[in-house]
């Protein structure tokens, strides 16, 4: 029997490429938590929430985005502690990386009131997008 070497060769490109494609393909899932920020340092931003014991560390880079609720950019050096914030983020591993940190308006009072601790609200929301690459 005798074989065809184009045809070995096109059978060879096809699977490689429903291979790679397969291969190639990747799910992020972003999640969202709010809370008030109880920390900001160079490469890192912790959110206090009551509805969970312990803070969440996010880390951030330079392709974090700082918006305000209407989705217009915020100086990232007017985030500091203390701001009710959103944060959307991804996990890579063990940490919690943020992509996205919505700066939350904060309210006040005209009439003084009785301290009160500030409340913070915990959401998760979780986005699954699938990438697939050639």
């Amino acid at each position: 029997m005798k074989t065809n070497p184009r045809i070995l060769l096109a059978s060879l490109v096809v699977g490689l490429s429903l291979g790679g494609a397969a291969l190639g393909q990747t799910t992020l899932t972003t999640t969202t938590s709010a809370g008030t920020i109880s920390e900001f340092s160079p490469d890192t931003i912790v959110i206090r929430s009551e509805t969970s014991p312990e803070p969440l560390r996010y880390s951030y880079s330079k392709t974090t985005t700082y918006v305000d609720e209407a989705g217009a950019p915020v100086s990232m050096e007017l985030v500091k502690s203390g701001l009710p914030v959103t944060v959307q983020y991804v996990r890579e591993g063990d940490r919690l990386v943020a992509n996205r940190v919505i700066v939350r308006r904060v309210t006040t009072t005209s009439a003084p009131v009785a301290p009160v601790a500030p409340a913070a609200v915990l959401e998760k929301k979780t986005t699954t997008t699938t990438t697939t690459t050639k």
